[in-house]
C-alpha cells in the first residue's frame, strides 16, 4: 500500500535525523529535507539559515529561512513539531483537511506580519538565531527587497482522501495571500503589497521526489487562473509530436511570471545560473531610452512545454495554460525586465517576441535533448561549454567505479550515489538482505554528487561559493574536473584522486562534529565557518605557491583526524566564527558569507596572519604539510 511506504520513508528520515543521544532534532530534519526540495527545484540551494523561534503564547513559529539566488524571494521553513513524535500511530498522521495545514501556516504569517510592523524588534535578543531575520524584515531594505514570501510547511504527515474504501494520497494546494505593508522611507509613507505563497512538504511530496530519483517538479502556468488573462498566439507548426506558436508578450506579463515563479522558469536554461541582476546593461538601456524599439533589438524568448491548453475565440487563438513551462532562451531578458520594473523603470511600452514549442508525448530524456539543442543553437552571444549541455559526466562515471573497487585501510568501502535514489533502489532490490547493505554503507560512508561538489570545492579559494551550494557549486565542480574536447584534462580521476577526495569528506564531516549543532554548537554559522576555515588552511598550504601541500594521506590512513588536528580546527573555527561577524557589513551573516567581498576581507586580515604565524600553527603545518616533490 502506498500510504504504508510513506510512513516507512518517514522512519528512515527520522533515523537519519537523530543526535548522538537518539533524539530527533529539527535542524537535522531540515538537513534531510532541503536537499530533496532542491532536487525538485523548489529552492535554489540545499543551504539554509537557522532562525529557530517559537512563542506559544502568541502562536508564532519559524525554523529557518533562505533567500533565493536573485534576491527578491524570502523562503521561510517551519516544521510541524506535532508530526515528529514517533509514538503517534500512523492513523493519526493521515490528514484530509486543509484547515490542519492552514493553522500551521498562520504561525509563520503572523510572525512575518509582526516582524514587518516592528513588533518583534524589542522582544528578540541579539543572541537569538532569529535576530538577523527579524532585523531584515524590520528594515526598509528588507521590505523593499522581498516581493514574495514563500512559506514551506514541512509536515511528516500523509495527505489523504477518505472517500474510497481505503485512504488514497491527495494533494492540497493553497491559494496565494497578499500582505499589505505600510512603511516610511525617504521621508515618505509608502505602501507595498507582498505575495504570501504557501506549500506543504508532506510525506506525499518526499516519497514522490525519492521515487522519481530527484526529478524536478514540472511547473504548470495557468495564465487565466493566476494572472487573469490568456496569451493570444499564432500557430506556426503542427507535427505529430511537436507544435509551435508565436506571440508578443507585454513586459508586465514577463514581470508577473518572474515574480510568481522566479528561477523555476529558467531551470533548464543553460544561463539560468549566470548573473540575474547584473542583467544586461544593453537591455536596461533600451528599456530606459527606447522601450518601443525593444522588440526590434531583442532576440526574444524561446519557451518549451509538454502540454498546452489552447482555445479559440472570435477567430483568434489563445493559450490558457502550459504544463512543464520553461524559458530555455531569454532568461536574462526576463530577469532584467522584472528587476528594471522593480527599480522604478517604466516597462509599460516594452514588448517581447516569444516562440512557444510544445513537445507532445515526449519523455524527460527527449525533452532534455530538445532543450539542449535549442540552447546550443540559440545561445550565440557567448560560448556555452559542454558542461552546460551535458547531463552525464564521464568523470563521475570513473568516480563511481573507484568507489566500487577501492577499499579503505580498515577494509571498508564508501558509497557514491551518482544517480539520485540509487542507494534506496539497491535496498529495495536486496529484499531480505537490505539490512546488510545499510550496515555495509551507513550514512557516514555515503555521499551524493551534490555533496561531492561541496566537499571537493571546500578545499580551495572560493568558500563563498561553497556556502551558496546548489547548482552553482556543482557546476563549478564539474567544470574543474571536466574533459573538454578542446582542452587537456587538468584532473586525473584515479585512485590518488579518490583517496584524497574521501579524506576531504572525512575532514569536512569531522569539522561539522567539532562545530556542533543546536545548543552545543559554537554558533549559528556552521555552513559558512567550515568552508572558510578550510580555505584558510588551503591558502597556507596548497594555495601558497611555496611547493607545499596538505598531507591528506594521513587522514586517509587514519580514516579520521588526529587529536592535535581536531583541536587546531576547533580553535581556527572559533576565530573564523568571530571574523565572519566582524568583517560582515550586514547583520545577516549567513547570507553575507555568500559574497566574495567577505572572503577577500578575511583572508588578508591581520587576525588570520597573526594566527597562522603562531607556534601552534607552525607546528601543525610542519607536521601535515609536505613538499610536492615528496
Amino acid at each position: 500500500m502506498e500510504i504504508e511506504e510513506f510512513f516507512n520513508r518517514r522512519k528512515d528520515i527520522f533515523e537519519d535525523s537523530k543526535d548522538e543521544d537518539g533524539f530527533i532534532q529539527q535542524q537535522l530534519l531540515l538537513s534531510e529535507v532541503l536537499p530533496l526540495m532542491f532536487d525538485a527545484k523548489l529552492v535554489d540551494s540545499e543551504d539554509y539559515n537557522d532562525s529557530y523561534y517559537s512563542y506559544e503564547a502568541d502562536n508564532l513559529k519559524v525554523n529557518a529561512y533562505a533567500i533565493n539566488e536573485s534576491g527578491e524571494r524570502l523562503q521561510l521553513f517551519i516544521i510541524n513539531e506535532n508530526s515528529i513524535n514517533e509514538a503517534i500511530p500512523c492513523e493519526e498522521l493521515q490528514v484530509s483537511t486543509r484547515a490542519y495545514y492552514e493553522n500551521q501556516f498562520k504561525r509563520v504569517i503572523k510572525f512575518v506580519s509582526k516582524a514587518f510592523k516592528g513588533q518583534l524588534k524589542d522582544e528578540i535578543q541579539d543572541s537569538d538565531p532569529v535576530k538577523a531575520l527579524v532585523s531584515k524584515l524590520t528594515s526598509v531594505e528588507g521590505i523593499e527587497q522581498f516581493d514574495v514570501i514563500e512559506i514551506f510547511l514541512i509536515s511528516f504527515t500523509a495527505t489523504v482522501s477518505f472517500k474510497g474504501a481505503i485512504p488514497q494520497p491527495r494533494n492540497i494546494r493553497f491559494d496565494d495571500d497578499k500582505l499589505k505593508i505600510t512603511y516610511s522611507a525617504d521621508d515618505y509613507n509608502k505602501t507595498k503589497e507582498c505575495i504570501i505563497s504557501k506549500r506543504v512538504i508532506d510525506l506525499n511530496f518526499l516519497f514522490s521526489v525519492i521515487a522519481s530519483r530527484g526529478c524536478r517538479e514540472p511547473l504548470t502556468v495557468n495564465f487565466d487562473k493566476t494572472f487573469g488573462y490568456n496569451l493570444e498566439v499564432i500557430k506556426a507548426a503542427d507535427e505529430n509530436n511537436f507544435e509551435s506558436y508565436l506571440c508578443i508578450l507585454k513586459a508586465d506579463v514577463l514581470a508577473d511570471l518572474y515574480k510568481h515563479y522566479s528561477s523555476r522558469l529558467l531551470e533548464k536554461n543553460v544561463r539560468s545560473f549566470l548573473q540575474f541582476k547584473g542583467a544586461n546593461s544593453g537591455i536596461r538601456e533600451t528599456i530606459k531610452k527606447e522601450p518601443e524599439k525593444f522588440i526590434a533589438y531583442n532576440n526574444g524568448l524561446t519557451i518549451t512545454a509538454i502540454k498546452a491548453k489552447v482555445f479559440q475565440r472570435k477567430r483568434k487563438m489563445y493559450i490558457e495554460s502550459l504544463t512543464d513551462f520553461q524559458i530555455v532562451n531569454g532568461g536574462q531578458t526576463t530577469a532584467t525586465i522584472y528587476f528594471s520594473g522593480k527599480e522604478g523603470l517604466d516597462i509599460s511600452k516594452v514588448r517581447v517576441m516569444a516562440k512557444i514549442n510544445i513537445a507532445k508525448e515526449t519523455t524527460e530524456k527527449k525533452l532534455d535533448d530538445l532543450i539542449s539543442k535549442i540552447s546550443k543553437f540559440s545561445n550565440t552571444q557567448s560560448k556555452v561549454s559542454n558542461v552546460d549541455l551535458r547531463a552525464r559526466s564521464p568523470q563521475l562515471v570513473k568516480l563511481k567505479a573507484l568507489s566500487e573497487s577501492v577499499i579503505t585501510p580498515s577494509n571498508l568501502k564508501w558509497f557514491f550515489e551518482r544517480a539520485k535514489g540509487e542507494f534506496n533502489t539497491n535496498i529495495r532490490k536486496a529484499g531480505k538482505n537490505s539490512n546488510k547493505i545499510k550496515k555495509d554503507y551507513p550514512k557516514e560512508r555515503r555521499f551524493s554528487k551534490e555533496q561531492l561538489a561541496k566537499y571537493y570545492s571546500s578545499w580551495g579559494d572560493k568558500p563563498f561559493m561553497v556556502k551558496k551550494g546548489g547548482e552553482k557549486i556543482f557546476r563549478h565542480f564539474i567544470e574543474q574536473i571536466a574533459l573538454e574536447e578542446d582542452t587537456k584534462a587538468t584532473v586525473d580521476i584515479d585512485r590518488k584522486f579518490y583517496e584524497e577526495l574521501i579524506s576531504k569528506i572525512i575532514l569536512f564531516r569531522e569539522m561539522e562534529k567539532i562545530y556542533g549543532q543546536g545548543k552545543n554548537a559554537m554558533g549559528q554559522l556552521r555552513s559558512a565557518v567550515i568552508p572558510y576555515t578550510l580555505s584558510v588552511l588551503y591558502l597556507y598550504t596548497d594555495g601558497s605557491n611555496k611547493g607545499k601541500h596538505f598531507n591528506l594521506s594521513k587522514i586517509w590512513k587514519k580514516e579520521g583526524l588526529e587529536d592535535d588536528l581536531s583541536e587546531y580546527f576547533k580553535t581556527l573555527m572559533f576565530l573564523l566564527n568571530n571574523l565572519i561577524k566582524t568583517y560582515s557589513v550586514s547583520d545577516d551573516y549567513g547570507e553575507y558569507s555568500k559574497k566574495p567581498g567577505l572572503w577577500n576581507s578575511i583572508k588578508c586580515c591581520t587576525e588570520i596572519k597573526e594566527f597562522m604565524s603562531t607556534s601552534n600553527s607552525r607546528d601543525i603545518l610542519k607536521k601535515y604539510a609536505v613538499s610536492i616533490e615528496g
